[in-house]
């Protein structure tokens, strides 16, 4: 099914080569729910004629009576009224079509980068957008038809690993694994820095157990290996109970790509890009200066010999386009990053690694901010941990429902929390501009009025309810939309409106634009709810009414599991 956007713009973009002005006007849905083309000023003026007189001459080339009504209005727009007939098709089309009129792209591969949590520690509120937004991006591309790979980027190496494998030797293998197992990665991991920051001794044993690690020592690697499992079993609890689709299998960390970067270095010395400076091995790609203008480097190896990010990162792009053959690859990766990344998809350009044909973004994000607009922390100064967000959320939901519905027994009510708490910590992120900071506010999160995750799930709840008091069998099938009333129609045209609002938040990476879509259609709804009986109706307005009910139903429940939110039949 093609569009509503593509099919008015195609028979604009015909008029206007009709009359050889070559143009590509910009079409915009007004608050009226007409369409507008207002590209016809801006030809005026490089035309040199008047802006009503290029509208007529536009209007007299158009072919678009069966898709919409035109008129000229004020200084030269040209107002577009879609036609009963085609909102009618176009519609009658959306009932048999499970996918809403969202075209598919095959035969494409996106690798998406996300989470990334550190192994022996616990996932706290700092990768909560990371999370989120990578794996509602993963989503979209999914149901695009995109074959997806995700890349949970995790930190498994590196001198730190030292420490905590001194650390489980001293304290013995049962009784470590009994304390991550649990989820106490934190203590963990306090207890051996604390230790190694005190005794100079376990200091020493961490260093060399380092150079053991990073030399293949089979039994260091063993030891490690728990480290890593244990984390990554605790990670896939915490994603299940977000329901972030991330497994362990998606698990490929920075160790990974350690037997790959002593051939990141021989191939940029090849290449001519690598440069020594300061005793480390760097590149400088072209257009990077610091604050006193001098170019700034990326730091391939250290002056130690080791290697640091920027090697890792230029391998996995390596790995990404080469071995994973790519067609997009995402960095859903806190702004501040953003230079870091900018230098090194530069890097890869320049080494010929990273085709100008493959889509290389970094999905940059802002902060979770407390009420006091600072990093969200714990009364005590701690980070706030992920699954403590999410009790949070659901013993608040929970408290809600006990009052809407006291009646629900308690299975009921811990399944329905956990799907609002969700729904809430969710939807609070992707409805933000991810470039932009926002306050973590549960109280404002977890209402069911206003722009919240919750106000969206009840809109389906509410649309079911219609279908359980039908009480008897009913098939769309005969339906004809007249659209009478306004009301009617404002919902039809938001509808018709979902392809253009996924385009557009896999366009730009922003998952914001199919969350806005979906508030504005759940309020055209509640507008259309208060104004139209819906099974009180006589036929066959009753039926069409329905339709639109259950077009409005199913669009809500795919765009939110687009996003990640489970969308109840009953709250």
């Amino acid at each position: 099914m093609t569009s509503t956007y593509d099919v008015l713009l195609g028979r604009l973009r015909h008029a206007f080569d009709a009359i050889h002005v070559g143009a590509d006007p910009a079409l915009r849905a007004s608050d009226r729910s007409d369409y507008q083309a207002n590209g016809v000023m801006a030809l005026a003026k490089s035309e040199g004629v008047n802006p009503r007189e290029m509208a007529q001459k536009v209007l007299s080339h158009l072919d678009i009576g069966d898709v919409a009504e035109v008129e000229v209005a004020g200084p030269g727009f040209l107002n577009l009224t879609l036609t009963p007939s085609f909102l009618n098709s176009q519609l009658r089309s959306l009932l048999s079509d499970e996918r809403l009129g969202a075209a598919t792209v095959g035969g494409r591969t996106a690798v998406i980068d996300y989470s990334a949590p550190n192994v022996a520690k616990e996932m706290h509120v700092g990768h909560l957008r990371s999370t989120v937004i990578g794996d509602a991006l993963a989503r979209m591309y999914r149901f695009r038809g995109y074959h997806v790979i995700a890349r949970n980027h995790v930190g498994d190496w590196g001198t730190p690993f030292g420490m905590l494998i001194e650390h489980l030797i001293d304290v013995g293998e049962d009784e470590a694994i009994a304390s991550l197992s649990i989820g106490d990665l934190d203590s963990f991991y306090r207890d051996a820095r604390a230790k190694f920051d005190s005794d100079d001794v376990f200091k020493e044993r961490s260093r060399e157990r380092v150079v053991a690690l990073q030399g293949g020592d089979a039994e260091t690697r063993r030891l490690w290996r728990i480290l890593v499992d244990e984390s990554v079993a605790y990670f896939a609890e915490v994603y299940a109970a977000l329901d972030v689709t991330l497994t362990p299998a998606d698990v490929v960390g920075e160790s990974y790509y350690n037997d790959m970067l002593s051939d990141v270095v021989r191939d940029l010395d090849a290449a001519g890009l690598l440069v020594e400076s300061g005793r480390a091995l760097c590149v400088f790609p072209e257009g990077f200066t610091n604050r006193d203008g001098e170019p700034l480097p990326l730091i391939v190896q250290k002056r130690d010999e080791g290697f640091g990010y920027s090697a890792t990162d230029l391998a996995a792009v390596r790995d990404r386009v080469g071995n994973l053959h790519a067609d997009e690859i995402l960095y859903v990766v806190g702004a501040p990053q953003s230079q870091h990344f900018e230098m090194v998809f530069a890097v890869a350009r320049a080494a010929g690694w990273l085709p100008d044909t493959v889509r290389c973004e970094h999905v940059a994000f802002g902060n979770v901010l407390g009420p006091d607009r600072k990093m969200l922390k714990t009364r005590s100064g701690d980070t706030v941990k992920l699954i403590a967000l999410l009790d949070e959320a659901r013993s608040r939901a929970s408290s809600a429902l006990d009052v809407r519905t006291p009646q629900m027994d308690s299975h009921q009510r811990h399944t329905l929390a956990t799907q609002i708490a969700r729904a809430a910590i969710k939807y609070a992120d992707l409805s933000t501009d991810r470039q932009r900071d926002y306050v973590f506010d549960l109280d404002r999160m977890i209402t069911f009025e206003g722009d919240t995750g919750p106000y969206l799930q009840y809109a389906h709840a509410r649309l079911r309810s219609i279908f359980r008091r039908l009480n008897e069998p009913w098939d769309s099938a005969e339906v004809t939309f007249e659209l009478n009333d306004n009301a009617e129609r404002h919902l039809a045209l938001g509808l018709l409106h979902f392809p253009e609002a996924l385009d557009g938040a896999l366009a730009t990476l922003q998952p914001h634009r199919l969350s806005g879509y979906l508030f504005d259609l759940a309020q055209r709804f509640t507008t259309f709810y208060e104004a139209c009986p819906v099974l009180s109706a006589a036929e066959p307005t009753r039926s069409e009414r329905l339709a639109l009910c259950e077009l409005t139903a199913r669009t809500l429940s795919l765009g939110l599991s687009l996003l990640g939110i489970e969308a109840p039949d009953q709250m």
